[in-house]
């Protein structure tokens, strides 16, 4: 439903808070004033712009996490969940000069003032501002939403005030292009195991022999994780693989392609039919499954391939992507922001076909989405259910 809809639902009390929100002269006392109220002033770009530009950044941050889900309605325990992703810790106490005494009335209203709101507040902050719902009947009173159009009128304003702080480029000398390389490399991979007596470690990972053969015989290079490097969540045997073939096996362990057989990799009758005939819409296939892999360690990244294919229709520098987008990140282990959305996000969108990744001699990396990117991302959506666990 669109804000008009859910405001006529809502009753006076929520009606009242909205409109002192916004400032709004009507008469309080009725329904249809205060709607109306609500919408007039509402509708103004520039009271919607000073709304988006007072919002801290953990509020910002709770509110992307909504923007681009598929599904409309949010229980109290997700909007809990998605408030608490939402702080990085920046909260922690810095060091800082002792002030000027105060009165013990202005110390109470500074810590009022500085002390971070508890997710519930969050949530009734958003219900105040018109930005969440309750549902208004059955289970569904238990539930939240978000306008439908005020979703994109956020999209909107924040890609405006987004894509004013990025440096565009003409297009680069040289650029990578990878698309089908990654499904052709899946077939390389299927062929390799099944003309191959290929030998697993106890731990269930390919001894470095095989997997050396396998990498020298796909499309895109890549080299054996350095030895003892921390690696964290990113899949199956992620601390054994490179992050590209890592990927490559989980996905086709996922489909059941491949079957590890107590110490041998077999292709399963399944493989076999995948090596004869490639799925018709195999990229949308893949990419949900990179989705559903990485949101665990990556809990934003949907909005970040969002935002990724909302600035990226013409060539970006990867610098001013990051100087936007690092802010919604949390950092994994030793994964820092910097390297999550550059080599998990941006360096995985590239081998999916989503990217293209190019070098500018005067802006240096650059991307762009493709066209086909463009046409996945925009008509993908996942299930909301946890992250794949392979086990």
């Amino acid at each position: 439903m669109n804000l008009s809809d859910m405001l006529g639902y809502a009753d006076i009390q929520q009606l009242s808070r909205i409109a002192d929100v916004y400032r709004c002269e009507c008469n309080g006392n009725s329904k249809n004033d205060l709607i109306q109220s609500i919408l007039s002033t509402v509708s103004r770009n520039d009271v919607f712009e000073a709304q988006i530009s007072s919002m801290k950044l953990e509020d910002l941050r709770f509110l992307n996490s909504l923007l681009f889900e598929a599904r409309n309605s949010f229980s109290l325990e997700d909007l809990i969940a998605r408030v608490q992703q939402s702080r990085f810790g920046e909260e922690a106490v810095k060091p800082e000069p002792e002030p000027p005494k105060k009165s013990k009335r202005a110390k109470k209203q500074a810590e009022a003032v500085d002390k971070p709101l508890s997710p519930r507040e969050m949530i009734a902050k958003f219900k105040h501002q018109g930005w969440l719902f309750n549902g208004f009947s059955g289970p569904s009173r238990y539930l939240f939403q978000v306008p439908i159009d005020m979703k994109a009128r956020f999209r909107n304003t924040l890609a405006k005030r987004f894509a004013a702080s990025l440096q565009y480029a003409d297009e680069p000398p040289v650029y990578r292009d990878e698309q089908m390389l990654l499904q052709e490399d899946i077939t390389q991979l299927l062929h390799y195991i099944r003309q191959n007596e290929v030998q697993l470690t106890a731990d269930g990972s390919m001894y470095k022999r095989f997997t050396m053969q396998l990498l020298d015989q796909f499309g895109v290079q890549e080299e054996l994780p350095a030895k003892g490097a921390w690696r964290f969540g990113y899949g199956r045997h992620f601390n054994q693989y490179p992050n590209r073939l890592s990927f490559i096996y989980d996905y086709c362990y996922y489909a059941k392609y491949i079957s590890e057989n107590q110490s041998i990799l077999t292709v399963t009758g399944a493989g076999e039919e995948r090596i004869l005939n490639k799925p018709s819409g195999e990229g949308e296939q893949i990419y949900r499954f990179w989705l559903k892999l990485y949101k665990g360690p990556i809990t934003h990244l949907l909005s970040l391939v969002h935002w990724i294919h909302a600035l990226a229709d013409e060539w970006v520098t990867v610098e001013s992507l990051r100087s936007v987008l690092v802010p919604f990140i949390k950092p994994y282990y030793y994964d820092d922001a910097n390297t999550i959305l550059e080599q998990r996000v941006m360096t995985m969108m590239v081998h999916l076909g989503l990217l293209r990744l190019g070098e500018h001699p005067v802006y240096g990396a650059v991307v762009k989405m493709t066209k086909a990117g463009r046409a996945i991302v925009s008509g993908v959506s996942i299930e909301e259910s946890g992250p794949i666990t392979l086990r």
